[in-house]
């Protein structure tokens, strides 16, 4: 999830020895983590049993503004935390758990509602949710969930469609690595007409990928498909003959 990046200063530590820090304090937090599911009920309470409304709300606070927003700055400062780039699709998943509406933004209420149904109250609760939060991905019918709000969560409030920009690199960060299609369209996106990507487009391209070929041997030219998608068909027909 993209967040807007901290100017540095000209006396600020090194970029390579501050990202050799990070690593190696989420490298012990993670091996922290890990003891600590492996271990039997005699040894730790049951991790959901101790969740605290009270606890959750102070480590919202940790990042939270006077107005009660993690903010786009307070959100890079969040993820390094967690041991997450703001770009990796965990968090894409993690702000449709807490149903966030604004990119770059968690309200207080959108923290305790989602935390509160992860049973998250601190970043090691967290870090522990972040593979179940993956496994998500990997559900059809999930995916399909996660892949509508992305629309609503990236477009700007005041427009009906995604700007272009936009709309590519959340197509690469949802479908990027599971359609082998995907290089061929964003080709085809670079070169084309459009814009913008409405909402039907942004729904039928996931369609799209799931049930045509990679060969597009299967795709009907009468079905009710977008004249987007009809347009990147014949597009790459003609690549393909050159």
């Amino acid at each position: 999830m993209p967040v807007k990046k901290k100017r540095k200063s000209s006396g600020s530590e090194d970029p390579s020895i501050r990202k050799n820090k990070i690593t190696s304090r989420c490298v012990i937090t993670s091996l922290i983590s890990s003891y600590c599911r492996t271990q039997t009920p005699g040894r730790l309470l049951n991790t959901d049993d101790q969740f605290s409304s009270k606890k959750c709300l102070a480590w919202f606070y940790e990042y939270a503004g006077s107005d009660d927003i993690v903010g786009p700055e307070s959100m890079e400062k969040f993820c390094e935390d967690i041991c997450v780039e703001p770009e990796n699709i965990v968090m894409l998943v993690l702000a449709w758990t807490l149903e966030a509406t604004k990119m770059g933004f968690f309200t207080k209420e959108e923290w305790l509602k989602g935390m509160t149904s992860l049973h998250c109250d601190c970043t090691e609760r967290l870090q522990g949710k972040l593979d179940y939060m993956r496994s998500q991905l990997n559900d059809p019918v999930l995916f399909k969930n996660i892949y509508r709000y992305a629309f609503d969560f990236a477009r700007d409030k005041d427009q009906r469609s995604l700007d272009m920009d936009t709309a590519k690199s959340m197509l690469a960060l949802l479908l990027g690595r599971t359609w082998p299609l995907f290089p061929v369209f964003h080709q085809f996106l670079e070169q084309s007409k459009y814009k913008v990507v409405n909402k039907d487009q942004w729904c039928n391209v996931l369609e799209f990928s799931r049930t045509v070929n990679t060969d597009l041997s299967n795709y009907d030219e009468d079905g009710a498909w977008p004249v987007m998608l009809d347009e990147f068909v014949e597009w790459n027909k003609v690549r393909i003959a050159l």
